[in-house]
């Protein structure tokens, strides 16, 4: 989950993953510091345990929440709770979410090989990581600074070059790398951010929790005629969305 301190929409560094900012169209993310068998088969317990068990069942992002090391993405003196059912503090005053909701809002996604997927909130980036198994394409702002270089070196050192993390905020997302098959928000807006909604390539569905002290999940989704369909999901809490996102609507005019 990913807001942090009040910065200006168009003061964004490139935080690339690959060279010039392009992820590459023929690489596929690799894990390059293979962990020993103990932390693959928490994996292993984690995803049939906390994942399977409630009901998410898409099996490319299975295999995704058993690869991805999520003991690499949280501060060292909680590695050995990585694979707990909760979420844990990454610093910022922020927190990696627990890997149900990881595995749910990835699912919610419904992504194929070739998507381009937009994160709005890189937090730790482990939730980027997911997403570069799903998706062939995955833009990620975060409006932390020190998050977004920490995610975004963690990404590169295990092989994600499909992954670019900008620093930012991403209120207003990255006109010009949209339109997006998927948008995923980490973090809770009071309202529905219209610029993302606007990215949106048609079919493609936008995944975000929305509200103040009540959250729900909700998945948006852009139908061929440019109209939006909307479907509630679960109550949830994340962390608020800062920036832009905090502005009442005549603050924003």
């Amino acid at each position: 989950m990913s807001p942090g301190p009040r910065l200006a929409a168009l003061s964004f560094s490139c935080l690339a993953a690959a060279a010039a900012c392009r992820p590459g169209q023929e690489s596929r993310p690799k894990v390059q510091a293979e962990q020993p068998d103990g932390d693959a088969a928490r994996r292993a317990r984690m995803v049939e345990t906390q994942i399977v068990a409630r009901g998410v069942r898409d099996p490319r992002v299975l295999a995704a929440m058993r690869k991805v090391p999520r003991h690499l993405f949280v501060d060292a003196g909680d590695r050995a709770s990585a694979y707990d059912d909760h979420p844990l503090p990454i610093g910022g005053r922020q927190t990696i979410s627990q890997p149900y909701i990881v595995a749910l809002m990835s699912e919610l996604l419904a992504l194929r090989p070739e998507s381009r997927v937009l994160e709005i909130g890189t937090g730790s980036g482990y939730q980027s990581a997911v997403l570069g198994e799903l998706a062939r394409e995955v833009y990620s702002i975060e409006i932390i600074p020190d998050l977004a270089r920490s995610a975004s070196d963690k990404l590169r050192t295990l092989g994600y070059a499909n992954v670019i993390v900008r620093e930012g905020d991403g209120y207003r997302g990255w006109p010009e790398k949209a339109p997006f098959d998927g948008i995923i928000v980490t973090a809770a807006p009071p309202r529905i951010p219209e610029p993302l909604l606007d990215q949106l390539a048609p079919g493609g569905r936008m995944v975000i929790p929305v509200g103040g002290f009540f959250q729900e999940l909700k998945v948006f989704t852009k139908n061929p005629d440019g109209s939006v369909s909307e479907k509630g999901i679960i109550p949830v809490r994340f962390v608020p969305m800062t920036g832009e996102a905090e502005q009442t609507p005549t603050d924003s005019q």
